[in-house]
């Protein structure tokens, strides 16, 4: 029998900052570079214009790639999404889950030693980021074989 799909664990307030800033930089290094284009005796060039969107671009890249981190939950496994790297996790591998100390976000220790961040439970969440560890733990323990 197959369970009913989980939601995917994702910071709330990291994303919601992350996506306004990401796009009011581009709308603002835009929009000055377009002005200073059109600006006579600014010495602003169309090449200059095209190097500040291409900018203000990759900042808005790596901004929502900073924000769209996520951990999915399979049957199987979890999949933590984080910035860089994406690793899968088999439930009976994780060891525990820790949410507390300093940590900005929740860590999964693992059957190999490793300690694995969980960005997508942030401590700047609040309330909701402590019921969603809590979500997580009840997970492994729901799905680990142990």
């Amino acid at each position: 029998m197959t369970r009913p799909p989980e939601r995917d664990f994702r910071p709330r307030r990291a994303r919601v900052v992350g996506f306004a800033f990401a796009l009011g930089l581009v709308v603002v290094m835009v929009g000055m570079s377009i002005a200073l284009t059109n600006s006579p005796g600014s010495g602003w060039t169309g090449q200059d214009t095209l190097s500040a969107v291409v900018f203000a671009a990759l900042c808005a890249g790596i901004l929502l790639r900073l924000v769209t981190v996520r951990a999915r939950v399979t049957d199987d496994a979890l999949v933590v999404r984080n910035v860089v790297f994406t690793r899968r996790v088999e439930w009976d591998a994780v060891v525990a889950v820790r949410f507390g100390g300093a940590d900005p976000w929740l860590t999964l220790d693992t059957d190999d030693g490793e300690n694995l961040a969980v960005m997508a439970v942030q401590r700047a969440d609040g309330e909701h980021a402590k019921a969603e560890a809590l979500r997580l733990a009840r997970l492994v323990e729901e799905r680990s074989h142990r």
